[in-house]
């Protein structure tokens, strides 16, 4: 580029390097090969500071399989696709995963370990981006949030499991046309037309307790919703305050053990009468709903919050790789089982709703009619309370339920804790977990009142969703518009020893970018105000709370600009742009050794580029296509 110029796309910025310091190895620029040659080899030496790594690669896996295979493959997935109209999710879904899911995981897993830098930190690829950083943060502690919650529900219901009849297996004397879930307790009611199952009653009436709405407030919290939610607390801090060692040890028994329980609960739902037609429903496409906006929508969100990308975690895991991990094959196993894991919960699931249509001589689509958590702790629930060993299915099935739980929170707060530790480095880690996890309970407690679940969709809807997707474009703006397709490209090849194929080049410059700004400018506006479960619309009050919480993640983005243009303030307007986009002179690998042969080979590929003697139009056409290195060796 020419001076003043800011980086117009794809175009290839190499990182300039500033004088040496004291303290800091410094490298000369990369088109000055003589420079490089000429660097002094015990210099290279000095490596930086040790950072903890993993013991072995199959810990990193495991861990980013426990982030990202979590509650939302079990919990939100189905209800998802139920919302949107079954069968007819299962083409924009795939459809997602493959142009958006899996590049943008992909990409996130390359930052993290081409720079062994934490979601924040790894911004010196363009320092005024940072904001992008800790937006990303903003998001994952509002999903953090109701997360545990989520958890400790699961541990209310584990608990519960032990006893000698399910509690939400009988009806209630005060349970108006109420359906026992327990089979043998079912054949003796007759004459129920339009009845309800009795674990939707427990679940809605004894668990939560749920209100009516929140206009006249949320009550207080239920005590031992709030003694759950302490214990899934605790559970997260004695992972998180040992560190990466403890937990990727942790990781073999949150990534595995719930696929045993899944596949046992598969198998034994799909032989149930109705089972077939559920599973059937949910498989079945609709295929005039592939031309609603409000489908698409969906499928872009519930690929983000099941993979758990644009929120930080992914980025900390790979930071802990070696730098010649083959991060490549990890992103498409873990995206892959993601993928296998959300379908088989949704037969799963809509096998049991099959079973409840037949129980109740309803048509599929009509048996749950809540929204939020009422799949997970309503349909499971009552399947499992007509298995030969109730009991025993019950525990494993929620011993599953807190392990994916907690395997995604501790990710979770793994990631938000980066900013603490970054602002107060001296504290030691245990110290800040604990103040980390204390703040979180005591959030918490506001879904633990009768009111709770519907603050617990506002913050889903707006915090966790619309932020989300809002992280993403300014990702995808940063690292491809900024810092240039062509320069990661590149440093992937130098990483990996591969060259990025066509695929990825058009899905990272293009295609990607693309859906995820007109999704998000459609849901922002022409998306209908949010409504829980059936019919119950919002007051006003809430969904300016949730616009709120939108836009304050939000702002972290301009105010990351406004302070970088600050800092980075020069003579002229143009140069500070410039100064303050342009990559840091720390941004690349963090071995000095694998720092001089990354700028040595940038070095060359410049020199070749500069020797084809491209126009704009061409090079962006190169770069997509991968035209430069293509006759490469």
């Amino acid at each position: 580029m020419n001076d003043g110029q800011v980086n117009g796309g794809f175009e290839s910025s190499e990182p300039k390097m500033e004088p040496k310091r004291s303290s800091q190895i410094s490298l000369p620029p990369a088109n000055n090969k003589a420079a490089l040659d000429n660097i002094d080899d015990t210099d290279l030496e000095a490596e930086p500071p040790e950072r903890m790594v993993w013991s072995n690669n199959i810990e990193f896996l495991m861990s980013c399989i426990a982030t990202s295979v979590g509650l939302g493959n079990v919990w939100r997935f189905p209800f998802i696709a139920y919302q949107n109209g079954g069968g007819a999710f299962l083409v924009p879904y795939v459809i997602v995963l493959l142009l958006v899911g899996k590049p943008v995981y992909y990409l996130e897993c390359v930052l993290g370990q081409f720079s062994s830098r934490n979601s924040v930190k790894v911004w010196s690829i363009s320092p005024a981006m940072k904001g992008t950083g800790y937006a990303q943060a903003a998001g994952c502690g509002y999903i953090l949030s109701y997360y545990v919650v989520i958890c400790g529900l699961c541990l209310y219901y584990l608990a519960m499991s032990f006893q000698a009849t399910l509690p939400w297996a009988i009806c209630q004397p005060e349970w108006e046309n109420c359906v026992p879930s327990d089979p043998t307790l079912a054949a003796s009611v007759n004459n129920i037309t339009n009845g309800t199952s009795s674990a939707q009653l427990y679940f809605l009436r004894t668990v939560l307790q749920q209100s009516d709405g929140i206009e006249g407030g949320l009550g207080a919290p239920i005590w031992y919703l709030v003694l759950c939610l302490f214990i899934a607390w605790l559970m997260v801090f004695g992972v998180v305050a040992r560190g990466v060692k403890s937990s990727g040890k942790a990781a073999y028994f949150l990534a595995l053990f719930p696929y045993v329980v899944m596949i046992t609960l598969f198998i034994t739902t799909i032989i149930l009468p109705g089972a077939t037609d559920g599973i059937l429903f949910f498989v079945t496409p609709q295929w005039a709903k592939l031309l609603e906006l409000g489908v698409w929508y969906s499928a872009v969100t519930q690929v983000f919050f099941s993979l758990t990308v644009c929120t930080g975690p992914i980025i900390m895991f790979s930071s802990y790789n070696g730098f010649r991990h083959n991060i490549y094959r990890d992103a498409w196993i873990v995206t892959t089982l993601d993928t296998f894991t959300s379908f088989l919960s949704g037969c799963t699931i809509f096998g049991i709703l099959g079973n409840l249509a037949y129980e109740l001589n309803s048509e599929v689509g009509d048996v749950v009619g809540a929204g939020g958590t009422s799949l997970a702790f309503i349909s499971y629930p009552d399947a499992i309370a007509k298995t030969f060993q109730p009991q025993l299915f019950s525990v494993l099935f929620f011993l599953m339920m807190s392990v994916l739980g907690i395997g995604s929170s501790v990710a979770l707060l793994s990631t938000f804790n980066t900013l603490a530790m970054d602002a107060f480095p001296r504290v030691p880690t245990v110290y800040m977990s604990a103040m980390t996890c204390s703040c979180g309970f005591l959030l918490g407690l506001v879904y633990c009142t009768p009111g709770g679940q519907y603050i617990l969709e506002l913050v889903d809807h707006y915090g966790g969703t619309f932020l989300v997707l809002f992280c993403a474009i300014s990702e995808l703006a940063g690292v491809f518009w900024i810092y240039g397709l062509e320069n990661l490209c590149l440093d992937i090849e130098f990483m990996l020893g591969k060259k990025t194929g066509a695929y990825w080049r058009l899905c990272w410059g293009v295609i990607t970018p693309a859906i995820m700004t007109t999704v998000f400018f459609y849901a922002l506006l022409a998306s209908n105000n949010l409504v829980f479960g059936d019919n119950y619309v919002y007051p006003t009050a809430g969904y300016v709370s949730g616009y709120l919480m939108l836009f304050l993640g939000m702002t972290f983005v301009p105010i990351g600009i406004g302070f970088s243009l600050y800092k980075y303030r020069t003579g002229t307007f143009s140069e500070t742009i410039k100064k303050a986009f342009h990559s840091k002179p720390s941004w690349g690998p963090r071995s000095p050794r694998e720092r001089r042969e990354w700028m040595q080979f940038k070095a060359e590929a410049k020199a070749l580029r500069q020797k084809m003697n491209t126009s704009r139009v061409k090079h962006l056409w190169y770069s997509i296509t991968g035209a430069y290195r293509r006759n490469i060796n």
